[in-house]
């Protein structure tokens, strides 16, 4: 077999199946697109839903792909076993109801014989052995062995488990599998152990039972499935009208194999990225397997993240999002456990752009954001630990205050929240003197594992869920939009209650397909027109993946019914207050990018008749001379009344001309460019003001955050922003009016006399009750009791703050002799604040003011704790301050 690269193979594999009349897809976006049942793309058929289920037509009716897919629900196995990733490019080729089991599996055989140049000898073929509920695939068996021509010694029937593609309900069928016999000298039984902690020669061995056993020696490494059934969800299976094909090749196995390494660390572009890692760390791959295992986790999420923030993932709390900043602080972790302590993730991140740009180019286009968006999650991640830091201290106290091991709940949100790390848990625990409940913890890990495997097992079946209307069969609808207002349509299809139905009764609501419309379907961030269509009242107007625009509404006072033609008209002054707002985020778009930089992305936006919403990729406040300059330069493009073109054409012509497109966004063969004078040019499907002067007035009303990296900025045009500067100018007229200012021009100087005012009575206040405070605790000093040989100073200070009680606190430790103190107040919201301290003589004496603060929260409901010489705490029930001032001193009383 000849050594050939990763990037080689994926190249050989497409034209390979382009020659065998398919067409080469790109690979989709991570992000799915109009399909909200997958949080990712996690498999190479997931993005082509649509076209197993009818509801898209391809021609010709088979593809072939290198699909970038992501799957987390083995992330704790990464970089622990030899096939475990989270990023992975999934070849496949595909048949929609064109070719069947004879053409897949002859195209497969010629392909990795001949392609490939894998030894036949060392070839093996599974195939569905059958079942009680569904027959063995002799079909495919019969191909295998009888046209193809394989060794029935190579053949094997497995069961259900390993041959039968399944997912409840749905499309479905048996599967076949062609596993590579790698040799007798690898480890057997044992397809899940670690490689970090226990060494090969050590694994117990278990017998092999060849061809789809759970060992390292066979290995899958091309899955094809023959999608001939529907189960109705009971386990009753029909034969579908048309067969599909659906396979799918790990690129990285694939590599494995061709390139003779073990796992898929040592495949070229991977090992490449491994090696910039260790070189940073300044160790040696394969010199300690505890560093191994951090060097391919560092490897693994790195690959993971560029590809996502590539595709406009962006680290957030939640969703996608959730999934990257997990990635990267698993990354920085494990960074950390290598001794690295500065930032370092864009450097490795350079390197998988390097590798994998040619094939994956919007890598390059955006490798300045990709390394910038790794950075400074980086940086965050390492604030983090120091917040998980605070935390722990803070669980110490408490566990302390109960004489308890730390829980196995806390020690695994640490771990799964912060990204802190288990071990480092246990070493400052064993430092406090405390313990860690393992058992607590291993369970809680063991059963995420166990969601993580029962998600593994689905992945790629959730791909097939749907929802919505079915409307396969119903021709696309024309849309005339663009130039008209109104037209006459054709009734094709009407909706009610999910059902097709014939007819809509006076007042009834459903929805209507028409042959053509002037009616915007909301798509892109543009809101959706609304109007009449015979009576029928247009609410709101949805389009499905193929193109047929959904009219929602109610019916008028004469209903309506299939086949009738009928005027359909939108409102046009709703419409145009759309576009101004449209054209005006387009302008927005352009406008900071030049004075914020060229990193500055459409992250998301809402274009409605109020207000042009628009989310951007930044990493910091914009400063108000930023906006200001940025609404000056929109304002210049109103004014110059810039003339709005479209045209229609290519992706790369449209590029050519400077035309963006949107992040994470799958364009078709020919797309919409709208260019607006020479200021902007982008690809968009929506409607546009035909000159820029039509915008009238541009007007920023806020900026804010969205999101780690996200900011929104909201804006107006024409009427709204006339409005704007209206509300604003009543705001500043009232505001005067309250400051007994005679012109608006006074407000500044009368604000800042007011607030000087302000400061200047709130010293004066503040140093009067200091001196209220001071002279409350002297009186307390003056009853001091002496217990087991010191001073306690206790009781309540009315009305005083947090920092009033640590001020009284410090005039006691700052006092010869040995003192201890404890002085409480009672909060706004009826709770109690203590404070507790020691002197200097009083902590030599084994007083320890966390103790004292702690015992009398305890007594009064609440918790808290701190150092031996000062401590805070809160309690619940003032009612209980006396029984907690008692509680202090029977600790005193035993120091």
């Amino acid at each position: 077999m000849k050594w050939t690269s990763l990037n080689d193979l994926r190249e050989i594999f497409l034209s390979f199946f382009a020659s065998k009349g398919h067409s080469r897809l790109p690979s989709f976006p991570l992000v799915p697109q109009g399909d909200k049942s997958l949080l990712l793309i996690n498999s190479g058929m997931a993005p082509l839903k649509k076209y197993f289920t009818g509801e898209l037509v391809m021609d010709p009716p088979r593809a072939t792909t290198c699909q970038k897919c992501i799957r987390t629900p083995d992330i704790e196995n990464v970089g622990k076993t030899a096939r475990h990733g989270t990023f992975f490019e999934m070849l496949g080729n595909f048949s929609f109801g064109d070719y069947f089991k004879r053409e897949a599996c002859a195209w497969a055989w010629e392909f990795i014989t001949q392609y490939a140049e894998m030894d036949p000898a060392l070839l093996y073929i599974s195939v569905f052995a059958g079942d009680a509920l569904v027959p063995g695939d002799t079909e495919a068996y019969d191909i295998w062995t009888k046209e193809v021509g394989i060794d029935p010694a190579h053949m094997v029937k497995l069961g259900r488990a390993d041959n039968f593609w399944d997912h409840g309900s749905g499309p479905c069928g048996p599967c076949s599998e062609i596993y590579y016999d790698r040799g007798a000298n690898h480890p057997t039984g044992h397809r899940f152990q670690d490689l970090g902690n226990i060494p090969a020669a050590a694994w117990a061995e278990e017998a092999c039972t060849g061809p789809g056993c759970d060992c390292d020696r066979y290995m899958e490494f091309w899955n094809l499935v023959f999608t001939q059934f529907d189960n109705d969800g009971h386990n009753n299976y029909t034969k579908l009208a048309k067969a599909n094909i659906d396979t799918g090749m790990g690129l990285e196995r694939l590599a494995c194999l061709c390139q003779g390494v073990d796992n898929l660390f040592e495949v070229d572009t991977v090992r490449a990225t491994l090696d910039k890692a260790a070189e940073i760390a300044g160790v040696a791959y394969h010199a300690d397997e505890k560093k191994d295992v951090s060097l391919r986790v560092i490897t693994d999420h790195t690959r993971s993240t560029c590809m996502m923030v590539s595709d406009g993932v962006l680290p957030s709390n939640e969703g996608r999002g959730y999934v990257l900043r997990r990635l990267l602080r698993r990354a920085a972790r494990h960074g950390r456990l290598l001794g690295i302590t500065r930032p370092f993730l864009a450097e490795v991140a350079e390197t998988v752009i390097g590798e994998s740009g040619a094939a994956y180019p919007n890598l390059s286009e955006k490798k300045d954001f990709i390394l910038q968006v790794i950075a400074r999650e980086e940086e965050a991640f390492a604030r983090n630990v120091d917040a998980g830091m605070n935390l722990l201290e803070g669980m110490i106290a408490k566990a302390q205050a109960g004489q308890t091991d730390l829980s196995g709940e806390d020690a695994f949100l640490l771990s799964d929240t912060f990204g802190f790390p288990v071990d480092l848990t246990r070493e400052i625990l064993e430092e406090a003197g405390l313990g860690l409940d393992e058992d607590g913890f291993k369970s809680l890990a063991r059963q995420q594992r166990e969601r993580s495997r029962a998600a593994r097992k689905g992945a790629g079946a959730d791909a097939w869920k749907s929802g919505g209307l079915t409307t396969a069969g119903i021709q696309p609808t024309v849309f005339l939009g663009y130039g008209l207002n109104e037209c006459e349509a054709k009734i094709t299809a009407i909706y009610a209650g999910g059902e097709a139905t014939e007819s809509l009764e006076p007042g009834q609501e459903g929805i209507l397909i028409l042959d053509e419309t002037p009616f915007y379907a909301e798509s892109g961030g543009q809101a959706a027109d609304t109007g009449t269509i015979a009576g029928f009242a247009v609410t709101s107007v949805g389009k499905t993946a193929d193109g047929v625009f959904l009219h929602h509404g109610a019916a008028g006072e004469d209903g309506l019914a299939v086949g009738q033609t009928v005027t359909a008209a939108i409102d046009v002054a709703k419409r145009e207050k759309i576009r101004r707002n449209h054209t005006a985020a387009h302008l927005l778009h352009a406008a900071m990018r030049s004075v914020l930089g060229s990193h500055v992305e459409q992250a998301g936006q809402s274009v409605t008749e109020d207000v042009c919403r628009f989310d951007f990729t930044h990493f910091s406040a914009v400063k108000r001379e930023e906006l200001q300059q940025i609404e000056t330069l929109v304002n210049r493009a109103i004014w110059d009344a810039l003339p709005v073109e479209t045209l229609e054409t290519t992706v790369e012509e449209a590029k050519a001309h400077g035309a963006m497109a949107l992040f994470g966004e799958k364009y078709g063969d020919i797309v919409r460019m709208v260019r607006i004078g020479a200021v902007s040019a982008e690809l968009c499907g929506g409607t546009h003001a035909h000159n820029s002067g039509a915008l009238g007035l541009f007007r920023i009303l806020s900026e804010s955050s969205v999101a780690g990296g996200v900011r929104r900025i909201e804006a107006v045009t024409a009427q709204g922003a006339l409005e704007a500067v209206r509300s604003r100018e009543t705001l500043i007229q009232e505001a005067a009016a309250n400051l007994k200012a005679q012109n608006p021009v006074e407000l500044p100087q009368r604000a800042a006399a007011l607030v000087q005012s302000l400061k200047d009575t709130e010293k004066a206040l503040a140093e009067i009750k200091s001196k209220q405070n001071a002279g409350a605790a002297d009186r307390l000093l003056e009853k001091a009791e002496v217990i087991n040989g010191i001073t306690f100073v206790y009781g309540e200070l009315p009305g005083a703050t947090a920092e009033d009680l640590r001020t009284a606190c410090d005039n006691i430790k700052g006092k010869e002799g040995a003192y201890a103190a404890l002085f409480a107040a009672k909060t706004a919201k009826g709770t109690l604040q203590f404070a507790a301290c020691a002197a200097k003589a009083a902590v030599a004496a084994k007083v320890h003011a966390g103790n004292l603060a702690r015992a009398a929260a305890q007594a009064s409901g609440g918790s808290g704790g701190g150092k031996p010489d000062s401590a805070m705490a809160g309690g619940k029930d003032p009612a209980l301050l006396a029984d907690a001032f008692e509680a202090a001193k029977a600790v005193l009383a035993k120091a």
